[in-house]
């Protein structure tokens, strides 16, 4: 199958990553298929992708169209030179006019759109979907959406490509670990474990840098020396001697030579991981931490709970995995055996407490989960089961 793909290189802009290129472009052409990528640096427009931020909305009103014309143009040449059969996205409303989704069907290509965060952002889709054929959709209980606004959604979970993540032998250095930004409900959770007195490190956007309390006094001065060795320099010689070498450890501007400051090491929070440092980052854990909560959902009347990459990538990774327990997890995962759960942040603090006691037992897991994923939760084997449903294969 010929497939003209477009997309950024990540969801997120705001930081460097390849997260989609590495699951979702290399895992179409792990399965063989011919791929043209949209050849368009979209950086900007997905840094600027809702329309209800007025210097977002100005920016998107002169940006759409300029990507409009170079997707059209772009995929009319692939199609021309050679007939393309489906054109494959992770678009917003924000990247392209919907009469460009019209335009490409018309040429006999099926069209599809794969989109993450609908659970509490589907408006940023709404416009654009309903003109696909198809929607690729992880979140099981937003398909009932989709079809209201006319779309045709396809539930199509998250998955890890293994070529990319995979087990790195080094040696285990943290307790528990988080990697994500410092949003919704996560900081309390976090606060909260270190109030009990579990060593959880976290990576991501937001985070507080908090430097490990200096264990090891400052050096004296010489006077401070002197004068605490029971007056035995402070005799006539002894204070000829001391006076010298003061004079000897002042910087020629006459002041006295400050000490280099204390090298401090991050215990709460660090900046943002490289896909790779992030991927290495699971095999120095014993235990990797999730969260089901989306976004800032946990401060208004309806809490948002879904299903994330997070779940499939640590244990494709080789890590222990430990994530809020939501029933859909199930149908994925054989809770206890391949990953656990928790419950609220109480039952949270137990579970780390008992599995950091239990090593054999948390090494079962860890490896049971990571043959889970292997065996069932590949890209390859989701979009094989989306193309199948779509009648493309």
């Amino acid at each position: 199958m010929r497939i003209f793909y477009a997309s950024n290189t990540s969801p997120d802009a705001g930081f460097q990553s390849d997260l989609w290129r590495h699951n979702l472009y290399l895992s179409l052409v792990n399965l063989g298929h011919d791929v043209v990528e949209f050849d368009y640096d979209l950086y900007e427009t997905f840094l600027n992708v809702d329309s209800t931020d007025p210097q977002q909305q100005a920016f998107i009103e002169t940006n759409r169209p300029k990507v409009t014309e170079g997707l059209v143009r772009q995929i009319r040449t692939a199609h021309n030179l050679k007939p393309v059969d489906l054109f494959f996205s992770y678009f917003y409303d924000a990247c392209v006019l919907p009469e460009a989704i019209d335009e490409i069907r018309s040429m006999g290509i099926t069209t599809v759109n794969w989109y993450c965060n609908g659970s509490y952002q589907l408006h940023l889709v709404s416009e654009i979907a309903p003109h696909y054929d198809w929607c690729l959709v992880p979140e099981k209980f937003r398909l009932k959406d989709y079809v209201a606004m006319g779309a045709n959604p396809i539930y199509c979970q998250e998955a890890a490509n293994p070529q990319i993540y995979k087990r790195h032998d080094l040696p285990v250095a943290y307790d528990v670990t988080f990697i994500g930004q410092a949003n919704g409900d996560r900081p309390s959770y976090i606060q909260y474990l270190r109030e009990r007195g579990i060593d959880v490190r976290v990576w991501g956007k937001g985070w507080p840098m908090i430097p490990r309390p200096q264990t090891t006094p400052a050096r004296p001065s010489l006077l401070q020396r002197a004068q605490g060795i029971g007056g035995r320099l402070l005799t006539s010689e002894g204070r000829k001697s001391l006076a010298s070498r003061l004079v000897r450890n002042k910087n020629p501007e006459g002041e006295s030579p400050q000490l280099p400051a204390q090298p401090t090491t991050v215990v709460y929070g660090g900046g943002t991981l490289s896909d790779d440092e992030m991927i290495r980052m699971y095999s120095r854990s014993k235990i990797s931490l999730g969260f089901s909560t989306c976004g800032d959902t946990n401060r208004t009347d309806e809490r948002i709970m879904q299903i994330r990459l997070r779940d499939f990538e640590v244990p494709m990774s080789g890590g222990f995995y430990m994530v809020e327990y939501m029933e859909e997890l199930e149908e994925f995962f054989e809770i206890g055996k391949e990953i656990v759960c928790y419950n609220d942040r109480e039952d949270l603090a137990d579970k780390i407490k008992y599995y950091l006691d239990h090593d054999s037992e948390r090494e079962t897991i860890r490896l049971a989960g990571h043959q889970r994923c292997l065996r069932d939760h590949t890209w390859t084997k989701r979009f094989e089961a989306a193309f199948r449903e779509m009648g493309l294969v």
